[in-house]
């Protein structure tokens, strides 16, 4: 079934590119006008010095040489090494500008894919896989830049040179000039033959890579899962098999790629026997000189090299435009969780929090809450409790506004969370989810990470609060110890006692603990009440709790199924109803017995 599901995972090839992509990628060039318009000078320059070749050959061939002209032929030789000299380099140095130009793109697109991707929903990495994120940030960026750097430099300026071989040939010989231009009748049928089939070989690729990066990342993640369930072997078959359907995509697109060069290589060779053949058998010796016809053939040459490599440019365009819809398609995706055009700050929270006929739904059609209301007063402690996907942790996460309410409004202290910032609002929160998330870093980088001017006196009075002081202490660096990728090197109780000190340096007005003591056994937690009922003093709090027994002194329990509150109440008024709550309790405490 979960292989059935990857294979599913190929992205929709998008609309057909338009010119629309490059003109908004035109932002992130124009601020380096200045720099491409120094480099396409030079490279120019260079190149119109280089096209002085075949007329000085000639020159030499049918002039100086039959004459015997050594101070001619010297002065030629001369100009020439000269030319070339100025053209290497004005080319050097052109190379150097457009290496700073391109790594400047991908710094820039990549700053404004980070900015945007913070912003973004919980609802949009829910359904996406992280790995998919991640190749557009890094891959798809890379791949883009030099396209819209040295990319569209070279078509300008292999348009300009080809402008300028076509003078140069002509005014070698204009008979000849036109057998040449004869050829680009052929290729043009032969380019728009082969221009949708590539396009759309390269988008292919684009997606069957994209899956491949989100299974990879998946497996890295959960490679202790795997071992646990011994799925190596049918891990390493579906990775065989999306390594191999890239393979198959990546051999399709080259095999469309590598007819553009070789079509264009063969037209030039067909045209420049054809040159031979008018040159010499059509017009004859005495109407054509050898130098003449050396001339335009090299000039021939020089003609469909800039054409060769405007088809090379083409083909660089093909196999990056999918990348640049796949970074503008995110850059596009909405922030559906934003401040209000008139939002204003939120006042210091004093503790308040209402549901006033809530509905939310995470899919449509489907409500997990269903016109819910409540009242919290400031300072109160309330537990939610119920069967699993009642809607627990959607309320706490409503509360923190991380998703949009579908009707109905939730206020804090009688203002309407939809209408105040969002850095006001939850930097006044705080917020412990299921998932003790570890930074790569030190112990004290993760801490302080809810209190970036935070003392060091003020972490290790943090921890000490929550029982994580002991564990830190008895590190070999103590604070200063490296935790490796979300904190790999610490056990879920840890994890979770670190997350509690860097909640607690927070400060927050308003608490939210889901199942924040999951991992942690029951001598700690026992040891930890003490810390977290000062954490709770004076704090509204939100408690998701699994162990029942944690949450008796709460001063209100709610009984969260259905889309609503079945019960509501304290340990002992709930006990005495012998409902939801009874059952759920009296089940527990008989498991644990």
């Amino acid at each position: 079934m979960a292989r059935r599901n990857t294979y599913r995972e190929d992205e929709v090839l998008e609309t057909p590119f338009d010119f629309h992509h490059l003109l908004r990628a035109s932002v992130y060039i124009k601020k380096y006008t200045g720099k491409m318009i120094l480099a396409l000078c030079l490279s120019a320059v260079g190149g119109i010095m280089a096209l002085f070749g075949p007329m000085l050959t000639q020159k030499a061939l049918d002039e100086a040489i039959p004459a015997k002209d050594m101070h001619m032929l010297i002065t030629l030789v001369l100009i020439l090494v000269g030319a070339y000299a100025i053209s290497v380099i004005f080319t050097t140095v052109r190379s150097r500008i457009m290496v700073r130009v391109g790594q400047s793109i991908i710094y820039d697109i990549r700053k404004d894919l980070f900015a945007h991707l913070q912003k973004l929903s919980f609802q949009y990495y829910d359904d996406r896989p992280h790995g998919k994120i991640l190749i557009r940030v890094v891959n798809y960026v890379n791949s883009v830049s030099d396209m819209l750097s040295n990319g569209l430099i070279n078509v300008v300026l292999e348009i300009l040179n080809l402008v300028f071989i076509v003078i140069f040939m002509f005014l070698v010989d204009v008979k000849l000039s036109l057998v040449v231009m004869a050829g680009v009748p052929i290729l043009a049928v032969f380019m728009l033959y082969i221009k949708k089939r590539q396009r759309k070989a390269w988008q292919m690729v684009s997606n069957k890579n994209s899956n491949l990066n989100a299974y990879l990342q998946e497996n890295i993640v959960g490679a202790r899962i795997t071992q646990i369930f011994v799925r190596e072997d049918e891990n390493s078959e579906t990775f065989g098999i999306l390594s191999d359907r890239c393979r198959q995509a990546w051999m399709q697109a080259v095999k469309f790629s590598n007819l553009v060069w070789p079509g264009i290589d063969n037209i030039s060779v067909l045209v420049r026997a054809a040159v031979f053949i008018v040159g010499l058998l059509v017009m004859g010796p005495e109407n054509v000189k050898l130098g003449v016809i050396v001339a335009i053939t090299s000039y021939a040459s020089r003609f469909w090299q800039p054409i060769m490599n405007l088809g090379n440019i083409f083909n660089n365009f093909i196999n990056n435009i999918a990348y640049l819809e796949r970074i503008f398609e995110t850059l596009d995706e909405p922030v559906t969780v934003d401040d209000a055009e008139d939002a204003v700050e939120m006042p210091p929270i004093k503790g308040q929090v209402t549901f006033e006929h809530v509905t939310f739904a995470y899919e449509e059609g489907k409500d997990v809450l269903n016109d819910l209301s409540f009242t919290v007063q400031p300072g109160e402690s309330v537990a939610l409790v119920g069967p699993t996907g009642a809607g627990k942790s959607t309320i706490v996460n409503l509360i923190s506004r991380f998703y949009n309410v579908n009707g109905g409004r939730v206020l804090i202290d009688g203002q309407d969370i939809s209408q105040v910032t969002l850095e006001s609002l939850r930097s006044q929160m705080g917020i412990m989810l299921q998932d003790s998330f570890i930074f790569s870093g030190t112990i004290e980088d993760n801490i302080r990470y809810g209190k970036l001017d935070a003392t060091m006196d003020e972490i290790k009075k943090a921890s000490k609060t929550v029982c994580a002081d002991g564990f830190i202490s008895r590190m070999q660096d103590g604070y200063s110890t490296e935790v490796k990728e979300r904190g790999s090197l610490l056990s879920q109780g840890q994890k979770q006692l670190i997350s509690f000190a860097r909640t607690l340096l927070s400060d927050p007005s308003i608490l939210v603990l889901d199942e924040a003591t999951s991992s942690i056994d029951v001598q700690t937690e026992r040891a930890l009440q003490q810390g977290l009922n000062a954490m709770l003093q004076g704090r509204t709090s939100f408690i998701i709790a699994h162990r029942l027994s944690t949450i008796k002194n709460c001063d209100k329990i709610m009984y969260i199924d259905q889309g609503g509150i079945m019960e509501c109440g304290t340990h002992e008024e709930l006990m005495a109803k012998r409902g939801y709550y009874y059952k759920l309790y009296t089940t527990q405490m008989e498991d644990i017995a």
